[in-house]
């Protein structure tokens, strides 16, 4: 039988671990709650001190449920990595450029941003994209007669 998964707080639960575990924290947390309260009430002078410590008792008891039923009940994310697809990776880099215009050089930038994206392994991308658009402009040069294709009226925004 495959769990029922809902996501709770950006977590992802079985539903009937939810049910136990609030089970498990309303008891902890009243059981508690109501010892306390009874004890304080016999050592504390005043009914309503004791009510407000009873009640910092039982805020620790939910603390305790919610550790026990972390103990319990293990996280249900699965994690999957996988490498996207090359060619929409260099199509995302078009789309940004037809979009926005000259994405800038890789030499223009600061040794914290290239280590990020060595991290990220997105700097090899732009090196290809680079040499991509380096290639094209020598294959292509333009002449100064032809009238320069791909320029926008507004910005360079489509």
């Amino acid at each position: 039988m495959k769990p029922e998964l809902y996501e709770v707080w950006g977590d992802t639960v079985d539903a009937r671990h939810l049910v136990y575990a609030i089970v498990i924290g309303a008891i902890v947390s009243l059981s508690a709650f109501f010892t306390a309260q009874h004890f304080l009430l016999q050592w504390v002078d005043s009914a309503q001190m004791a009510r407000a410590y009873a009640m910092l008792v039982g805020i620790v008891g939910c603390l305790v449920g919610g550790a026990i039923s972390a103990t319990l009940f293990k996280p249900k994310r699965h994690v999957v990595e996988h490498e996207a697809d090359p060619a929409w990776r260099s199509q995302v880099l078009v789309d940004l450029q037809n979009e926005f215009g000259d994405l800038g050089r890789l030499a223009d930038l600061p040794p914290e941003t290239i280590k990020e994206l060595k991290d990220m392994d997105l700097y090899d991308l732009f090196v290809e994209y680079e040499q991509g658009l380096e290639s094209a402009a020598k294959a292509e040069p333009v002449s100064q007669t032809q009238p320069a294709t791909g320029l926008v009226g507004n910005g360079g925004r489509s």
